[in-house]
């Protein structure tokens, strides 16, 4: 075929659902055309852009005068290979998502800015030997530096950027001061070439043997496992000995967490126990340790990549085995842009590559506990603690009635104190920042709300402001009220900012930390505060749900939940599910070592029959309740849902919208039901009106079938380019 004829199909990163068609420019080669080469090219008027070539075609829909040309082609082979190609066209069809955004929006900032595909060499750091009195003299006044200083000594190995960000924040400038000062000098190393001397392994227990037994036997194939272990039952082990088995055939290993703050201490545990570098994929990263991870997986120079949910877009060159780690956690569901879910990519990943994928948990999804049943995952069961260690006791304490101090009950208060005076830890659980979720006038009772949002502000005494926790807004306190005029002004409700204080009246010579997204923003910060609590700098521990995660604290022997009432009840009806999670995951912080463990659930509504399932520890019959529940209703994982959701600056437009798009909805032939449009719980949100359409069928290829037809009807609506809106497939929240 003359070169002329060449029809390029290019991906842009672009909202159209739609690639481009090119023309190749003069003298071009057909054999450099090969589907993942990034092509320079002329989009619109005035800019040139990056795209993926997806296809060579002698057909256009345009005239063939009206084409463009390619300006250069980027690469001389794929930026990833095409079985990688395959499952993001899976992603963007399955989620409906414009293409564009799939292929060049995953990919890593400077391989869409069209940056040279090259492996660069970091520098690391290391001390220089100088004589204590000459360091002395040289940061005298310099407590910065001197703190990087000693960080660097006590590691007693040249140090990776990424590991000293870890600690320190705006660390570049003191660290160059410190090399002007010939402290420290730079070493050029490729990451890839770090690791350490592996530690000796644990003693594995049955179950746990028996679970790695069933994964290695079966690694030259697609088998999902469901590691449903208790909280300190040991399934990072399991994943350990897995890992090493995948590794020994020259596999590589993907490892998925659901939080950032996470990342650090599997690292730290993961070289300790294997011996070799493990690579990172996370926001914290810039952009060339992103690009240089992303492409030492590509051609296959790394063992492990650990990340979190963007981790599943990494092209692998001999991927071998992708773990999940606690794979009920919602935080793997993208709710902006591009709305997939992590965990479920992941089943479809290992299913194209040919690979196992284990989901590890103490509390498996509903979804996943569906799944055991229709016999599409393997269950591996670990039901007891490793060691001597025991699962805590559990109580239920009915406050009705209680003279409460502040949030805490008098008999939680003498179990704190007497906890304390046996030199143990406690963590108390309050899933609630700030300092009150109130602040009103107790004149009239008028709520100062978010003036962008429909929701209260949450009152901030730390800051002495107000601030909303859905769109960011903040304001300083008013001094009277808005409405009345009035100057007594109150708050209401108890956040961990207002747990920490009144903890500090009752125990003052306690040593408290409090775990939240305000007291952690800081670099390095959270990293700081495991550490403390590990070396038993701490008395007690208040946190967020930032603590139900993954984290193993040996010292405490007591957790309290200070209000297990909020999921209990709730329009959401995942709340009950995401309850029990989290109770299960923060009860199971409780005496991981030998020491026992107690859990004190502070509730009004203690005969409760959820309350009364976790309190047996028997979360698998949690689940049957709640799936019994479920089916009755015909809610998911019995159906399959779709949302859609649009916004804008007025109600009505949006309104009016959504029903267009409801009488475009294809009824005939698809068995699905639409409901709305509706209001959703939260109706106005940073400065704009919200409303929603909800999809619901009992067949999961029906539903995508439908969705497919009907997408491209709403985007002929005129209103469709008026409105902000988008589709989200698999739905996990409803606000």
């Amino acid at each position: 075929m003359p070169s002329e004829r060449f029809i390029l199909k290019v991906i842009i990163n672009t909202p159209l659902r739609k690639t481009f068609d090119y023309l190749p420019h003069a003298n071009i080669n057909k054999s450099q055309l090969v589907p993942g080469v990034r092509l320079r090219v002329p989009f619109g008027r005035s800019r040139d852009v990056t795209g993926i070539l997806l296809q060579v075609s002698d057909k256009s829909e345009l005239p063939h005068a009206k084409l463009k040309r390619v300006i250069a082609i980027l690469d001389k082979t794929p930026v990833f290979p095409r079985q990688h190609l395959r499952f993001l066209l899976w992603a963007c069809q399955y989620y409906h998502h414009p293409v564009g955004d799939v292929v060049l929006g995953t990919l890593p900032r400077l391989v869409r800015a069209g940056a040279a595909l090259e492996l660069s060499t970091l520098d690391y750091w290391q001390p220089v030997n100088c004589p204590k009195s000459d360091i002395a003299k040289l940061l005298k006044n310099s407590p910065k530096q001197r703190a990087i200083l000693d960080y660097l000594s006590k590691t007693g190995k040249p140090v990776s950027p990424e590991d000293i960000g870890g600690h320190f924040k705006n660390w570049r400038g003191p660290l160059g001061q410190l090399q002007k000062k010939g402290l420290v000098r730079k070493i050029a190393q490729n990451e890839s070439l770090a690791g350490t001397s592996a530690s000796p392994p644990f003693e594995l227990n049955q179950e746990q043997k028996q679970a790695v037994k069933t994964i290695i036997t079966c690694l030259d194939g697609y088998h999902a496992y469901l590691l449903n272990g208790i909280t300190g039952s040991g399934k990072t082990e399991v994943y350990i000995r897995c890992i090493q088995e995948v590794i020994s055939k020259d596999s590589q290993v993907l490892i998925l967490l659901p939080e950032i703050g996470l990342t650090p201490q599997f690292v730290e545990h993961f070289k300790a126990r294997l011996g070799i570098k493990v690579d990172v994929l996370h926001s914290g990263l810039t952009d060339r340790e992103r690009l240089n991870t992303w492409l030492r997986a590509k051609e296959g120079r790394n063992s492990i990549v650990l990340g979190t949910r963007s981790a599943i877009w990494t092209p692998f060159k001999r991927l071998g085995l992708i773990i999940v780690d606690e794979e009920h956690d919602p935080s793997y569901k993208q709710q902006e842009g591009f709305r997939y879910s992590a965990r479920d990519l992941a089943l479809i990943k290992a299913h194209q590559t040919r690979i196992p994928v284990i989901l590890g948990t103490a509390t498996p999804s509903l979804e996943s506990a569906y799944n055991v049943t229709l016999g599409k995952y393997h269950e591996l069961h670990l039901p007891q603690r490793t060691g001597n260690a025991r699962l805590p006791e559990i109580l239920i304490q009915d406050i009705r009635g209680e003279t409460m101090q502040d949030a805490l009950s008098p008999f939680l208060l003498r179990i704190i104190g007497e906890n304390i005076k046996k030199n143990e830890q406690t963590l108390l659980f309050l899933n609630r920042r700030g300092y009150a979720p109130v602040y009103m006038c107790h004149e009239c009772g008028k709520m100062v709300q978010c003036p962008r949002c429909d929701i209260r502000m949450t009152y901030h005494k730390s800051d002495n402001q107000l601030s909303c926790h859905h769109c960011g807004h903040q304001r300083p306190l008013p001094s009277q009220c808005p409405e009345c005029g009035n100057r007594t002004m109150i708050e209401i409700g108890h956040g961990t900012q207002r747990l920490t204080e009144t903890l500090e009246k009752f125990f003052p010579e306690s040593r408290i930390l409090r775990i939240d997204r305000d007291s952690t923003r800081r670099k390095g910060a959270m990293h700081s505060m495991l550490k403390d609590i590990q070396e038993g700098k701490v008395d007690i521990l208040i946190g967020t749900q930032m603590l139900a995660k993954g984290h193993h604290f040996p010292g405490v022997t007591l957790v309290g939940i200070i209000d297990a009432d909020h999921g209990l009840f709730s329009a959401d009806y995942r709340a009950s599910e995401r309850m029990g999670q989290i109770i299960m995951q923060v009860s199971g912080r409780a005496g991981r070592e030998e020491k026992p463990g107690k859990v004190i659930i502070q509730t009004h509504f203690p005969e409760h029959p959820l309350l009364k399932t976790l309190q047996a520890h028997d979360y698998s019959a949690f689940n049957c309740l709640l799936l019994k529940e479920r089916e009755e209703a015909g809610l998911p994982p019995y159906s399959f849902q779709a949302m859609v959701r649009a916004e804008a600056n007025k109600l009505e437009p949006v309104r009016r919208f959504l029903t267009e798009a409801r009488n475009q909805f294809p009824h005939k032939g698809h068995p699905c039901e639409v409901f709305g449009p509706f209001v959703p719980p939260i109706e106005k949100r940073a400065g704009k009106y919200r409303m929603q359409l909800l999809i619901q069928a009992c067949n999961r290829v029906q539903l995508g079938k439908v969705l497919q037809e009907w997408i491209l009807e709403i985007e002929r609506l005129p209103a469709s380019r008026k409105i902000r809106w988008s589709l989200d497939v698999d739905p996990q929240e409803m606000i």
